[in-house]
């Protein structure tokens, strides 16, 4: 077996647009093609003893189309039955992550066009993780049918090593999924542990518990314990005394003051790491001081506080829990060691490594070891049945301990001191960790103190406590964040199509610009910002989209998208407002395992899925395969068409349904009965003076957005007069240069649908001769090449061909070959010069254009174009 092509869909794909973190492999089966898991003998029972829990139920895989219908749970008994073994391949990915500790079920299999290779989709939690166990389970299915041994201990360790270095920790998960059931988006920053909640301006950031709103100030009170203490204790709540030490003379001095027992931890330290505590000894305490000063030069030694160790969490002012937290210990049974003890804890299912469980596995570390030293025990000593040794001497949860929900039984005067030590700190999210021996009685009541507060604070204990009732703690964050009324995210405008695209996203950035929107869009040239190219090349991936959402400055998005990103990795947003698809017609096929104009369309057809449900897709009604898009969307519909009479619209609009229509030279609205004439096409500079038909259609698309925006008709009306057609503005896209004696027209024409729509324009331009520079696209089928330099033949009467950079696969003169052919179809007598260099090619028509001529530049390398007729403009000035 081997895998041909591996893609990660970060967003939403052709392959699932409701799942969108999948891996999509291509796997060639080589020598096992054809053949099923029953073909293989015994591999039925060696995959099921390999992984015992792969029969268990699962939910929405599939071995069928890319719309997946439901299959039941790989058992044995399917297995022995007879399984394609792309379908065995996915459940084993999806196994592998399971057992990594990463909760993932949805995939499917079906075969892909060449006989024997098949598409394997599965889901991913870590993107890293997915596709170490795509590979894995190819190797391992591969290795079980050829009879091989197969050690899945090195795999899934690998994966789980992968899992804790990246998957968020339960306080970030708990704060995202909670923003996510309320629909608000996130981004994670790229290699950042920073998550962006909202887009755009509407945008706040986490940290784990840190947030937007977290003081710095704040943050570095809480981080010196000494300055905690004293403005804590000038404000009335009970801290322990103590002072702070950097030798064993003033720990000497320290002892002499507070006396035994005390406490030592370093200044500023967390987590608990380097802290010791009940210390009764000079020796002891001596231990307890190296211990800290790995963590801190700086040492307190403070009064050792008798009483049960809480947390109390305090969230924008309110308390929201309290846990009682006991360190890691074991209970004695009079026969079993210490390190038996251990074993038998850790089995508790709730029990993992790191974050990976609410509760975290027990280490006998070299502080557990010292702790057991100091009592004259060792690993190997057995317990009195009944005793409770404890491993640790502080209460935290990453070390094993366990916790205990009290919020309901926490004592008034305690709730307002946990609320005032918050503000006196100057925390939004504020951990308060006190000793006490009740929580339901006043702290000053208990002899009880206040012994650190935390920025930061953790909330597994909170979210999963081991006892008692789980709470909600990320919910009163998120309502700080985004509190009611407001909102996270900002309208979103998405464009596809075959042609058209960039044209009709730079008409509807600049018609929302023009209502005062500051706007980031993106497109085949670029990313601009508020009117300012930040990014240059082709920006119409997911990424791009992203880059514009993250932008801090941005409150509206038009988000040109090609097919392109969309089968690289998916959109880049789950869901938009507004979705335009101009049309759909064969260009890039055979490309990205897309071999069909259908397929073509099912991939433009993301978009409008993505629709949120009170928002639009504006379809071309005028386009079969787009008009049919509608059938499967839950968002409302807008049509247009450049006939009036369509029977679509007028079957659409007599339901109710708004549309826009080019009529009697208008560009109009229609809804119900009601016609709402914008302007004459004519009027708008993008048409040409209404030759340019194909820009009567964008411009039909754009009014129709505008209006379902709520803007007003003299508003869409003055954006479509203003918006100028320019090398700076559209480049690439009808850039008119007129010369003294001749006419330049660049255009990025480059398939057989655009060329067609561009012959129309150019049969109503008047010139003495028309002269076309075009080049064949190497990574496009043979017959769609022909196509396209059938119809150049046709609509010049003199041809340049020249070749582009990039040849994508085809040598030139494959290229040149093809392009004649075409070329001379219609017209055998067309004369054609070769001229394999763009830049030369473009010297040579400029040279030589005859007067009253039109030549038209269908260009590769837009600003090298663009820059040669700008110099050569400067010498008519």
């Amino acid at each position: 077996m081997k895998i041909v092509d591996l893609r990660t869909m970060r967003g939403p794909s052709y392959w699932s647009v409701k799942h969108h973190k999948i891996i999509v492999m291509k796997v060639d089966l080589e020598d096992l093609a054809d053949k099923w898991s029953n073909a293989f003998s015994g591999l039925d029972k060696r995959l099921t003893k390999l992984l015992p829990d792969l029969g268990q139920p699962q939910t929405h895989t599939a071995y069928a189309t890319p719309q997946a219908l439901k299959h039941p749970p790989l058992t044995q008994e399917l297995l022995a039955d007879g399984e394609p073994l792309g379908h065995v391949i996915q459940h084993v990915a999806l196994e592998l992550q399971r057992l990594a500790g990463m909760t993932v079920h949805w995939g499917k299999s079906y075969p892909a066009h060449e006989a024997g290779v098949e598409y394997v989709v599965f889901a991913y939690q870590e993107e890293r993780a997915g596709r170490v166990a795509g590979k894995a389970a190819v190797e391992i299915v591969e290795a079980l049918c050829r009879k091989e041994k197969v050690d899945i201990k090195p795999i899934v360790a690998e994966l789980h090593d992968i899992r804790e270095e990246e998957f968020f920790g339960p306080s970030t998960y708990s704060i995202v999924a909670e923003a996510a059931s309320r629909n608000i988006p996130y981004i994670q920053l790229q290699d950042s542990s920073i998550i962006q909640l909202g887009y755009g301006c509407n945008q706040k950031r986490i940290w784990a518990t840190t947030t937007s709103y977290t003081s710095h100030a704040g943050v570095e009170v809480a981080g010196n314990k000494n300055r905690t203490k004293a403005l804590l204790r000038n404000a009335g709540v009970p801290v322990p005394n103590g002072t702070t030490v950097y030798s064993e003379a003033g720990l000497r001095d320290a002892i002499d003051d507070l006396g035994f027992p005390i406490v030592t931890k370093p200044l500023d330290g967390n987590h608990g790491k380097g802290a010791t505590i009940n210390i009764t000894n000079w020796k002891d305490a001596v231990a307890g001081l190296k211990a800290a000063q790995e963590y801190s030069r700086a040492v307190i030694v403070e009064q050792f506080i008798v009483g049960d160790d809480y947390r109390l969490l305090v969230v924008n002012g309110k308390l929201v829990a309290a846990a009682k937290r006991t360190p890691a210990a074991v209970k004695g049974n009079g026969t079993s060691t210490i390190q038996q003890l251990i074993e038998e804890v850790n089995k508790d299912p709730r029990r993992g490594v790191g974050h990976e469980k609410v509760l975290t596995s027990i280490k006998a570390d070299k502080h557990t070891l010292d702790i057991l030293k100091g009592q004259g025990l060792t690993l190997k000593s057995v317990l009195p049945a009944g005793q409770v040794l404890y491993l640790k001497s502080t209460a935290n949860i990453s070390t094993g301990g366990t916790a205990t929900d009290v919020t309901d039984i926490v004592d008034p005067y305690n709730v307002l001191l946990a609320e005032r030590v918050a503000g006196i700190v100057g925390l939004d999210i504020c951990g308060i960790d006190l000793l006490t021996n009740d929580i339901a009685i006043p702290l000053n009541e208990t002899r009880g103190a206040v012994i650190e507060v935390n920025a930061a604070p953790g909330f597994r204990m909170h979210i999963a406590p081991t006892e008692g009732l789980p709470r909600n703690v990320a919910a009163p964050v998120v309502d700080m964040l985004f509190p009611r009324g407001s909102t996270a995210r900002i309208p979103i405008i998405a464009i596809t199509g075959t042609n058209g695209k960039t044209t009709t996203t730079r008409l509807i950035a600049h018609m929302v610009s023009s209502k005062g929107y500051k706007v980031g869009f993106t497109t085949t040239d670029g990313i601009y910002i508020q009117g300012k190219q930040l990014q240059k090349g082709d920006c119409t991936g997911g990424q791009s989209a992203e880059f514009v959402l993250k932008d801090p400055t941005v409150n509206f998005a038009v988000l040109e998208t090609a097919r392109g990103g969309m089968l690289r990795s998916g959109l880049g947003f789950h869901t938009c407002d507004i979705a335009v698809v101009t049309n759909v017609a064969a260009d890039h096929l055979g490309m990205r395992d897309i071999h069909t104009v259908e397929e073509m369309a099912a991939v433009k057809g993301v978009l409008p899925r993505t629709v949120r449900k009170n928002g639009w897709a504006v379809l071309n009604a005028d386009d079969d395969l787009v008009y049919a898009m509608r059938e499967k969307l839950e968002c409302r519909v807008a049509l247009f068409s450049m006939d009036e009479n369509n029977p679509r619209i007028l079957d659409h609009v007599e339901n109710g349904g708004v549309a826009a229509v080019y009529e009697e030279g208008y560009v109009s609205i229609y809804k119900n009965s009601y016609k709402l004439r914008i302007d004459h096409a004519a009027e708008f500079p993008v048409t040409f003076g209404g030759r340019a038909r194909f820009n009567i259609e964008n411009s039909l698309a754009t009014a129709l957005t505008g209006y379902l925006c709520g803007f007003e008709k003299d508003e869409i009306k003055t954006a479509l007069r203003t918006f100028v057609p320019s090398s700076s503005k559209t480049p690439g896209r009808m850039n008119v240069y007129k010369f003294p004696k001749f006419e330049v027209i660049v255009d990025y024409a480059h398939n057989t649908h655009g060329i067609g729509k561009f012959e129309e324009f150019l049969n109503q331009t008047s010139a003495t001769r028309k002269i076309g520079m075009v080049s064949g696209l190497g990574d496009r089928r043979d017959e769609d090449t022909l196509g396209f330099a059938r119809i150049a033949g046709r609509m010049f009467d003199e041809v340049i061909l020249r070749q582009d950079r990039d040849l994508r696969g085809k040598t030139a003169e494959q290229l040149r070959e093809i392009m004649t052919r075409g070329l001379q179809l219609d017209k055998p007598e067309v004369p054609i010069r070769y001229i394999e260099n763009e830049m030369e090619a473009i010297d040579y028509a400029l040279q030589n254009a005859p007067e009253g001529s039109v030549v038209v530049m269908f260009t590769e390398n837009i600003s090298g174009t663009l820059k040669k007729l700008d110099e050569f403009e400067q010498q008519f000035r």
